[in-house]
């Protein structure tokens, strides 16, 4: 049985400082044996984790389009940021790739629903974040993305969002082995969500990194 993290970061992200060895020590430490690794605008992160990582990684990424994130599986190739979200739907589709919808009710991080229809988009979609340890402790935004997935009938998922090595397994889904794209699907279908809230401090770690890494750029570092 597996204990999938679906949504981390690592250093690879703009908003994130975290090794990819830190990413390791933390899983075997809190005995999470699959990650997903969904940097924002990249997949390098996750590429050079699956070649060096002792369990299951899945290469993914989180996608910016003017109307909100969206978030490919098991990706091949990156998915360029600031595209039309169809455009991105159809860039991860054309991959054999999953599309997800991270923290989609957020209401700081989530989809801008006066500019896109979710009920356009349910058709194109595979996975419902319904469960993100980083989302603010509103239930009525994790009821809504239950709710949106149960009428679609689409699956579910659930991740820390990790930022930082601390908070990997704050959220996780206790799933049956998969190898298989396909095989996620039924093992994901299967899957139990498990975890808790991440303190909301965590998101200042985010904003000084973001800036760093914006002060640094400007100045040609």
């Amino acid at each position: 049985m597996l204990k999938a993290d679906l949504h981390i970061h690592t250093e690879c992200s703009f908003d994130c400082c975290t090794p990819l060895r830190a990413v390791v020590e933390r899983c075997q430490k809190k005995g999470i044996n699959c990650v997903a690794v969904a940097d924002h605008g990249t997949i390098a992160g996750a590429v050079k984790l699956r070649e060096t990582a002792p369990f299951k990684v899945v290469v993914a990424e989180e996608v910016l389009t003017p109307v909100g994130e969206v978030m490919g599986m098991f990706l091949r190739e990156e998915v360029p940021s600031n595209i039309p979200l169809e455009e991105a739907i159809a860039r991860i589709k054309d991959q054999g790739a999953l599309v997800c919808l991270p923290h989609p009710f957020d209401y700081m991080r989530g989809l801008n629903r006066k500019m896109v229809s979710m009920e356009w988009l349910a058709p194109h979609v595979d996975v419902v974040e319904v469960f993100n340890a980083r989302a603010l402790p509103l239930p009525r935004a994790d009821r809504k993305a239950r709710r949106f997935a149960a009428e679609h009938g689409l699956l579910c998922s659930a991740g820390s969002d990790a930022h930082t090595p601390g908070e990997i397994g704050h959220a996780y889904v206790e799933m049956p082995e998969f190898e298989t794209v396909d095989d996620f699907r039924a093992a994901l279908a299967q899957g139990r969500i498990r975890g808790r809230r991440s303190c909301p401090t965590v998101h200042a770690l985010s904003m000084w990194q973001t800036f760093k890494g914006r002060l640094f750029k400007g100045k040609g570092g």
